[in-house]
Protein backbone atom coordinates (compact mmCIF):
# COMPACT_ATOMS: atom_id res chain seq x y z
CA UNK A 1 0.00 0.00 0.00
CA UNK A 2 1.33 3.47 -1.28
CA UNK A 3 2.09 5.83 1.72
CA UNK A 4 3.05 9.45 1.56
CA UNK A 5 4.48 11.63 4.43
CA UNK A 6 5.61 15.56 4.34
CA UNK A 7 8.02 16.65 6.25
CA UNK A 8 9.92 19.92 6.65
CA UNK A 9 6.81 22.77 7.37
CA UNK A 10 6.98 25.27 9.82
CA UNK A 11 7.18 29.09 10.38
CA UNK A 12 9.36 31.48 8.27
CA UNK A 13 9.88 35.37 7.87
CA UNK A 14 8.63 37.05 5.14
CA UNK A 15 10.91 36.10 2.44
CA UNK A 16 12.95 33.46 3.91
CA UNK A 17 13.02 29.49 2.11
CA UNK A 18 11.15 26.12 3.02
CA UNK A 19 11.90 23.02 1.71
CA UNK A 20 9.01 20.41 2.27
CA UNK A 21 9.94 16.69 1.59
CA UNK A 22 7.71 13.90 0.58
CA UNK A 23 8.39 10.21 1.15
CA UNK A 24 6.61 7.49 -0.60
CA UNK A 25 6.66 4.32 0.44
CA UNK A 26 5.15 0.92 -1.09
CA UNK A 27 6.21 2.01 -5.05
CA UNK A 28 8.52 1.40 -7.45
CA UNK A 29 8.72 4.89 -7.75
CA UNK A 30 9.61 4.17 -11.54
CA UNK A 31 6.30 5.79 -13.50
CA UNK A 32 4.47 8.41 -11.77
CA UNK A 33 2.81 11.60 -11.47
CA UNK A 34 3.12 13.60 -8.44
CA UNK A 35 2.17 16.80 -6.94
CA UNK A 36 1.92 19.61 -3.71
CA UNK A 37 -1.45 20.95 -3.37
CA UNK A 38 -2.16 23.74 -0.86
CA UNK A 39 -4.68 25.02 1.16
CA UNK A 40 -5.40 28.14 3.19
CA UNK A 41 -8.20 28.95 5.69
CA UNK A 42 -10.88 30.34 3.52
CA UNK A 43 -9.56 29.49 0.20
CA UNK A 44 -10.13 26.63 -2.19
CA UNK A 45 -7.51 23.65 -2.68
CA UNK A 46 -4.94 25.01 -5.15
CA UNK A 47 -2.41 22.96 -7.09
CA UNK A 48 1.14 24.45 -6.64
CA UNK A 49 3.66 22.09 -8.57
CA UNK A 50 3.20 18.88 -10.76
CA UNK A 51 5.93 16.66 -11.81
CA UNK A 52 6.58 13.19 -14.04
CA UNK A 53 8.80 10.60 -13.53
CA UNK A 54 10.70 12.12 -16.52
CA UNK A 55 11.29 14.64 -14.88
CA UNK A 56 8.93 17.53 -16.64
CA UNK A 57 7.45 19.85 -14.21
CA UNK A 58 4.42 22.76 -14.20
CA UNK A 59 4.18 25.77 -11.80
CA UNK A 60 1.61 27.78 -10.97
CA UNK A 61 1.70 31.01 -11.96
CA UNK A 62 1.56 32.25 -8.31
CA UNK A 63 5.02 30.18 -7.45
CA UNK A 64 6.93 30.45 -10.83
CA UNK A 65 10.05 31.61 -10.27
CA UNK A 66 9.63 31.38 -6.24
CA UNK A 67 8.77 27.50 -6.14
CA UNK A 68 10.62 24.71 -7.54
CA UNK A 69 9.58 20.76 -7.47
CA UNK A 70 12.24 18.02 -8.14
CA UNK A 71 12.24 13.86 -6.76
CA UNK A 72 14.67 11.80 -5.69
CA UNK A 73 14.33 8.59 -7.09
CA UNK A 74 16.96 6.67 -5.17
CA UNK A 75 15.39 8.14 -2.17
CA UNK A 76 11.87 7.06 -3.04
CA UNK A 77 11.59 11.17 -2.20
CA UNK A 78 9.88 14.33 -3.70
CA UNK A 79 10.43 17.83 -2.98
CA UNK A 80 8.98 21.20 -2.85
CA UNK A 81 12.23 24.02 -2.40
CA UNK A 82 10.19 27.49 -1.85
CA UNK A 83 12.10 30.56 -1.62
CA UNK A 84 11.07 34.54 -1.01
CA UNK A 85 7.80 33.38 0.86
CA UNK A 86 5.52 35.30 1.04
CA UNK A 87 2.16 35.67 3.68
CA UNK A 88 -0.11 34.60 1.30
CA UNK A 89 2.21 31.33 0.96
CA UNK A 90 0.50 30.14 4.34
CA UNK A 91 -1.12 27.14 4.28
CA UNK A 92 -1.51 23.62 4.59
CA UNK A 93 0.64 21.93 2.09
CA UNK A 94 -0.64 18.51 0.41
CA UNK A 95 2.00 15.90 -1.47
CA UNK A 96 0.12 13.62 -3.81
CA UNK A 97 1.52 10.46 -5.44
CA UNK A 98 -0.17 8.66 -7.64
CA UNK A 99 -3.75 10.23 -6.32
CA UNK A 100 -2.74 9.43 -2.61
CA UNK A 101 -2.62 12.06 -0.11
CA UNK A 102 -0.44 12.62 2.46
CA UNK A 103 -2.07 14.59 5.48
CA UNK A 104 -0.77 17.65 4.92
CA UNK A 105 1.91 19.65 6.48
CA UNK A 106 1.64 23.68 7.97
CA UNK A 107 3.74 26.41 6.57
CA UNK A 108 3.39 29.83 7.90
CA UNK A 109 4.97 32.83 6.43
CA UNK A 110 4.61 35.62 9.33
CA UNK A 111 6.53 37.98 11.24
Amino acid sequence: QVQVVESGGGLVQPGGSLRLSCAVSGSDFKFYVANWYRQAPGKEREMVASINSDGSTVLANSVKGRFAISGDNAKYALYLQMNSLKPEDTAIYYCVYQGRWGRGIQVTVSS
